[in-house]
This record gives C-alpha cells, sequence and structure tokens, in this order.
C-alpha cells in the first residue's frame, strides 16, 4: 500500500483549507485595479481611479486574510514549510500584498497622481507576480498535496 504523502493544512473549517478559499478574491480586485487603471489613463474618467482605490481596498483586506491562513499552514505544519514551491509562494504573495498595500495608498491621492504613473506600474507589477506564486500554490496543492481531502 502507497503511503499517505497528503500534508494537512492547519487553517481550516469542516477539513476545507481557508487559504485557496479566500486566495481568488485579492487576485480579481488586483488584476480589476490594472484594468480600471489602464481605464483611467485612457479616459480620464474620475470613476476608474475610483473603482481602483476601492479595489485595491477589499484586494488588501482579503489578502491579509489569506495571508494570515496562508501563514497559518506555513507555520503550522513542518511538512508544508518543507514543499519546495513553499518559500517562494510565501515571499512572493507577501512581495504582491505590500506592493497592493503602498498603491492602495499612493491611490488616496488626487485621482492623476494616484494612477499615473505609479499606481498603475505598481498594478502591473503586483499582477505579474500573481501567476507565479499562483503556479507555486498549485504545484504545493496538486503536486504536493498540501491541504488535499483524502
Amino acid at each position: 500500500m502507497q503511503e499517505d504523502v497528503r500534508v494537512r493544512t492547519t487553517a481550516q473549517i469542516a477539513g476545507h483549507p481557508i487559504h485557496p478559499m479566500l486566495v481568488p478574491i485579492p487576485i480579481a480586485c488586483f488584476i480589476g485595479a490594472l484594468l480600471t487603471d489602464i481605464a483611467y489613463v485612457v479616459s480620464a474618467e474620475i470613476m476608474w481611479a475610483n473603482f481602483s482605490a476601492w479595489l485595491l481596498v477589499v484586494g488588501v483586506i482579503f489578502g491579509v486574510l489569506a495571508a494570515i491562513a496562508g501563514l497559518t499552514d506555513f507555520l503550522g505544519n513542518r511538512r508544508v514549510r518543507a514543499q519546495s514551491p513553499a518559500w517562494p509562494h510565501l515571499i512572493g504573495n507577501a512581495v504582491a500584498l505590500i506592493l497592493a498595500i503602498v498603491n492602495a495608498l499612493i491611490h488616496t491621492r488626487d485621482a492623476w497622481t494616484s494612477v499615473w504613473p505609479t499606481g498603475l506600474v505598481l498594478s502591473v507589477i503586483t499582477v505579474l507576480i500573481l501567476p507565479v506564486t499562483g503556479w507555486l500554490g498549485w504545484a504545493m496543492v496538486y503536486r504536493h498535496g498540501v491541504g488535499v481531502a483524502r
């Protein structure tokens, strides 16, 4: 009989890992903020800058919640930390979240200066990090069995 290689997560509700439930929300918000930043640069309609600011705030809130759940899993089980994608996934997501927090603060300024160029650049960098960290998270689940139920 093959040994069970699955790794249980620490942060869970009724056996379901919390981290992957929360992650799609900040991803959607940060991508949405990039799109609304682009729409603002093209149109100069204040509505788009406002949308970006709100998307960043919601993305940061849920990003912090996802980070807490992910960090709980990371620190709560040495087998999670032992997975090769774990550290780059943690560091990459921390960098993306820090950039998003700075971007949210930048977006509190006057509309034009909140988006062009700093806000747009931060949105682009944040969104470019997400596929890499997403791939690493995918590898932890589908290759290493982290959080997979029996």
